[in-house]
């Protein structure tokens, strides 16, 4: 089965009890609202799918799993119109995947950024390729990381946190894996196959067992996530629709048009 609209940036197919849920916006899969409300979508079909057993969430572009939001598609939006994006990829996605009813495994094949980071740890696993990198530049366009805050301080700790979240910089799949931001790195040419046959693994465990296990696993660590995530709503949208906030990303889609 594929979702293959012309429209549609998602690549969706579904193998041996695994939905492959793929990004297919070239270059860099760069989120707009479309991208972002497809995303959703290819979540929720594979949560309503029977034969749907794991998930495994990746990227058809090569070398890139996602730039995070289109900054460019941000220039002259009003403050409702910013929230609305922002609200899908932070609530959205996060309420899509608790409500999955089975495994995620994100495969990020190469750079990964701001809200590329937001979909990739929005999975249950993370694995990575080699080449794969990873951070959080969001403070370089004058916006806030804002769900970030809430997140990474619990996976990888407060220093380590506010270290990548403010200095901004690039880091790779050694060091994703040895803060514990991902699982494991993989060779780049075996991510994809590593990514499926964990699924079958997963996928191969008794149903019942899965589905009400994952239910409790998720209750247990939302703790009090899902209000934490819809104050970062407002957090990055009030900074958006700033005019510092929109004259960085104005220089910013100038640069690429004079590239």
């Amino acid at each position: 089965m594929t979702l293959d609209a012309s429209d549609n940036p998602i690549r969706y197919e579904v193998s041996g009890g695994i939905a492959l849920i793929r990004m297919a916006r070239p270059p860099v899969n760069a989120l707009d609202l479309h991208m972002v409300r497809a995303v959703i979508a290819a979540f929720k079909q594979a949560a309503y799918d029977d034969a749907v057993r794991a998930v495994v969430f990746a990227s058809a572009v090569a070398k890139r799993f996602c730039a995070g939001l289109d900054i460019v598609g941000l220039v002259g939006k009003s403050p409702e119109q910013i929230r609305t994006l922002v609200h899908e990829l932070y609530v959205g996605v996060s309420e899509a995947q608790y409500r999955l009813g089975k495994p995620s495994i994100a495969a990020v094949n190469g750079a990964a950024r701001g809200g590329g980071m937001t979909l990739a740890v929005s999975c249950d696993v993370v694995l990575a390729a080699e080449s794969a990198t990873f951070g959080y530049p969001e403070i370089d366009l004058g916006v806030l990381p804002a769900i970030h805050f809430v997140h990474l301080p619990r996976i990888i700790g407060r220093h380590r946190a506010f270290e990548l979240l403010f200095s901004g910089r690039a880091f790779g799949a050694s060091e994703a894996a040895a803060l514990g931001l991902i699982n494991r790195v993989v060779p780049d040419s075996e991510l994809e196959r590593e990514a499926l046959k964990l699924a079958s693994e997963f996928a191969a465990k008794p149903e019942t067992a899965a589905r009400i296990g994952r239910a409790a696993f998720m209750r247990q660590i939302d703790l009090d996530y899902r209000r934490s995530i819809a104050n970062a709503v407002e957090d990055f949208s009030n900074i958006a629709a700033t005019d510092a906030a929109q004259e960085r990303f104005r220089a910013f889609a100038e640069k690429g048009r004079a590239k």
